[in-house]
Parts: C-alpha cells; structure tokens; sequence
C-alpha cells in the first residue's frame, strides 16, 4: 500500500481484524498461500480507494472477501495454467484430508488451523513460526525479524524459503488429524506467544503497546486450552500471556512515557487476570516435568503476587531461570537471569552476567540488553558509562515511550 495516503484510524483498525481471518479462509478456499496473499492486498487495496469516500460497509470482513474472491477468480481466469495446479493440489488434499481432528468438530477458528497447517514437520521449525507469523499472524517481516532477533533480511529469506518450500513438497493446507497435532502443538504455542509478545512491546511505532494484537492471543491459547486441556504446555501459555497482560494499564504514564515494573501501581494490575493465571500455573507445573511456558508462567507469578519490588522472592525466580535456560536456552531468557541475579546478589554481580553476553551477536541491536546495562551502571553510580549504555539502547528502541523513557533516563544521571 505505498505510495497512498495511510487510512484514518476506523479503516486501520479494520485492516488489522480483519486480515488474518481474510487470508486464511482465501488459502483454505484456494490451497495456495501466494495466491490468497496478493488478492488479499488487491482488497485492502481496493477498499482504500472506497471506503475513505463511501465509509466502511457494515460487514467489512465480507465486503473484503467478496473482493478477494473475485480478484481470485479473474486471475484464474487469466492463467489457466495456474489454475489446473491449484486444482491438482485441491484433489489431492482433499483425498488426504482427516476427520476433524477433535471430537467436539474440530478446530474453530480458521486462522488456527492454518497454524497447525503450517506447522508440519517437513519445515524447519524456525522456518514454520516465521511463515505462520508473517502471513497468517499479519506481522510484518520486521516484527517477526525482532521475535527471532535476527535481521529483517535474514527473515525475509527464511520465509520465502519456507513458501517455496511448501511448493515444492506440494504440502496441502489442511488440518492435521489427531495423531499430528502433539507434535505440531510446540510450534503453534510458539506463534500464539510471539503474537502476544508483539502486542505487549510493539516492534516500533507511536504506541508500547498493541493490545488488541495481546488479546488476539490470548484468545487463541483460550481455543487451545478449551480444545486441549491435558496439555500441561497450553495452560502454561495461557498462564503466562494472563499474568502479564494483567499489568497492560500501568505500563505506560498519562504522558506515554515507559513505566518499569518497579514503579508500576501494582493495586491497578487485573486481580481476576492474576487469579486465573496462578491457577493455571499449578495445572502446568502438576504432574510431570515443567516445560518452558509453564516455568516463564511461574515467574510472571512471583512478579505478580509480591507487594512490590523489595518483597518479590529473587532466590526463587533466579531458580526459575536456571530451569529456563535448560528448556529453552536463549539469550533473552539470558539476559533476564542476569537481571535477576542482580536484583538478588546486587548490580556488580549482574553486569559481570551481562558482560559475558555482550559478545553474542543477537543482542547487539536488541535495545533491552544496552539499558538493563545502563541501568545497573547507573546503580553503581558509574555515570558516564550508564550514558554510553543508555544512548546505545535509545538508537535501538522501537516505540516513542521507550525513547521517551531512555531520554529521561540519560537526563536524570546515576541514581
């Protein structure tokens, strides 16, 4: 959509709901996910040239599909060639298609089954979660670039290798059978959690938060958690993503400005969000070994049920990281031991952590490892070095209050 005026708000948010349910039904309707991604930008299209004139239609989703679907259609029509392939590709998983997976009739929501789709074994698993999020999450490559940490570029590769090579296997957007979903489970709760992540910490733009894109996914671990409910993992998201966004309303002052969890109004925070999470911690950490989302879950609980910052058991949650870091090494589950570790044992001992990973490449353009290290600087009244840190990390934040809050930050000095 470049090169056109960008949509008033009420357009904008429409485009952002309506989206992935579009091309989602688009690629179950046609099977073919290149195909549903430009008709679905040919409706979007069309609808800015419309909509700002003739306003928003009352069922704007369908107004969009109608569009999409004619735009299929007349393209089919051009390229027959093309159109013989889909129907090849259509006959044949249409042979291969499954009973509905669950006894209640199946996955219900769309966008869902195309994650499960799309996580089939013959794609790296890297490889599975991008694609997933780009085309049918509606991040764009550079939010998912940041869930991954690597570059933008690097991104765009791996999820055009991962189109071409659902091409190539000629792998058939269907729902997998009951037998499948255990093993395709990982990499959907991997996309449900990296949509949330994007809608709790916006990769850039005016706003830190993106909560309509955070409630997204928490109703999708929801549909999981209903669907599945033996899966220890899917309460453990769940638990995660509700005790986390349970603090969206103090995360940022009434200027915009970024408020840390140490400053944060804690009797604002959602009680009945923090109950249910804390229950569902215990159904995740409950018979068997814990996995990585159930032991995040178990920290995001400590942070949640502590008076304040003082009170909140250090000891415990360090633990916690050290189980982590065995489940789902990273270095972002590193750098928040090391955060901790300093909240426990004092600043020294977690720069002296940040220290050892300032040479792993994935953070170095990754603005929350330069501040936590300007921030522990600025604690042991190093002044000048927490400056460097702080600067470093405001040439890397995405979203205005965070360089708000890194501004203010570099004027206050050492604390």
């Amino acid at each position: 959509m470049t090169g056109r005026a960008q949509p008033w708000p009420a357009i904008e948010a429409v485009f952002r709901e309506e989206r992935g349910l579009l091309l989602a039904a688009l690629v179950r309707r046609f099977g073919d996910l290149d195909l549903a991604e430009e008709v679905t930008s040919e409706a979007i299209e069309a609808a800015l040239v419309h909509w700002p004139a003739e306003g928003v239609p009352p069922k704007p989703g369908a107004w969009l599909m109608t569009t999409a679907r004619r735009k299929a259609v007349d393209r089919l029509r051009r390229d027959q060639a093309y159109a013989a392939r889909l129907a090849v590709l259509q006959v044949e998983a249409e042979r291969a298609a499954p009973a509905p997976p669950l006894s209640e009739g199946g996955l219900p929501d769309e966008r869902l089954q195309l994650f499960f789709t799309c996580a089939h074994p013959a794609l790296p698993a890297e490889d599975r979660a991008a694609l997933t999020l780009r085309c049918l999450a509606g991040l764009t490559t550079p939010e998912v670039a940041r869930a991954f940490l690597v570059p933008s570029a690097t991104m765009g590769k791996r999820i055009v290798r991962a189109k071409n090579r659902i091409r190539a296997l000629r792998i058939p957007f269907r729902v997998p059978d009951a037998a499948e979903l255990p093993g395709r489970l990982p990499g959907v709760l991997q996309v449900v959690y990296s949509i949330f992540t994007e809608g709790y910490t916006a990769s850039s733009g005016p706003d830190l938060q993106r909560p309509a894109l955070a409630e997204e996914a928490i109703r999708l671990a929801r549909i999981l958690r209903r669907l599945l409910p033996d899966e220890r993992e899917v309460a453990g998201l769940l638990a995660l993503l509700l005790l986390i966004h349970a603090r969206r309303e103090t995360r940022t002052g009434p200027d915009g400005d970024l408020v840390l969890l140490d400053d944060q109004d804690r009797t604002r925070w959602d009680g009945s969000m923090i109950e249910e999470g804390a229950a569902l911690v215990v159904a995740a950490l409950t018979g068997g070994p814990p996995g990585r989302y159930g032991v995040q879950a178990a920290i995001a609980a400590l942070h949640d049920e502590a008076a304040d910052v003082a009170s909140t058991d250090w000891p415990q949650i360090v633990g916690l990281y050290e189980v982590l870091r065995g489940l789902a090494p990273s270095p972002v589950v590193e750098l928040n031991r090391a955060v901790a570790v300093a909240m426990r044992d004092g600043p020294e001992a977690g720069l002296a952590l940040l220290g050892e990973l300032a040479a792993e490449p994935r953070l170095r353009e990754y603005s929350p490892f330069a501040a936590a290290r300007g921030d522990l600087l600025s604690r042991l009244g190093r002044g000048e070095e927490a400056a460097v840190a702080y600067r470093e990390a405001l040439s890397l934040a995405g979203t205005e209050p965070e360089r708000l809050h890194l501004r203010r930050r570099l004027a206050s000095g050492p604390r």
